[in-house]
């Protein structure tokens, strides 16, 4: 399998179409229905790319899940995809998100404007290993 995808979010229907569009694109896709509090859980899985959701219900649990990924050392330098239709609390944000360098896709979205995400997002991840290396 290619590259393994985490995509978290509360809609069991959305976390099925995030599957069905990926895994044809050759990525090994696991899905949560829950943003996850153990970190642990989230470096035992080795995600190449986490795709989050930030509002959980009526909980913006994604944001403290995204805080959580960022401050455990482990799952700090994973990639991250915010994909939510929660538009007026995402641009609120969206000026640090883009800072952290993590990709926002607005619900609905376009598929290949999914894809775009993903492509670059993995790009950008082995530019910075390049980048490293050759320091």
């Amino acid at each position: 399998m290619g590259k393994k995808i985490l995509v978290i979010n509360d809609t069991q229907y959305i976390l099925e179409m995030f599957r069905l569009l990926l895994e044809p694109e050759g990525y090994e896709v696991l899905l949560s229905a829950l943003p996850m509090q153990n970190m642990k859980e989230v470096e035992r899985v080795k995600p190449d790319l986490i795709i989050l959701d930030i509002i959980f219900g009526n909980q913006k649990s994604g944001w403290q899940m995204l805080q959580l990924l960022r401050m455990y050392p482990p799952t700090a330098r994973i990639p991250i995809i915010v994909c939510s239709a929660a538009v007026t609390e995402v641009m609120e944000q969206e000026g640090f998100l883009v800072s952290q360098g993590i990709k926002i896709v607005y619900k609905p979205f376009d598929v290949e404007t999914l894809f775009g995400a993903i492509a670059q997002t993995f790009k950008m991840g082995e530019a910075s290993i390049q980048n490293k290396q050759q320091s």
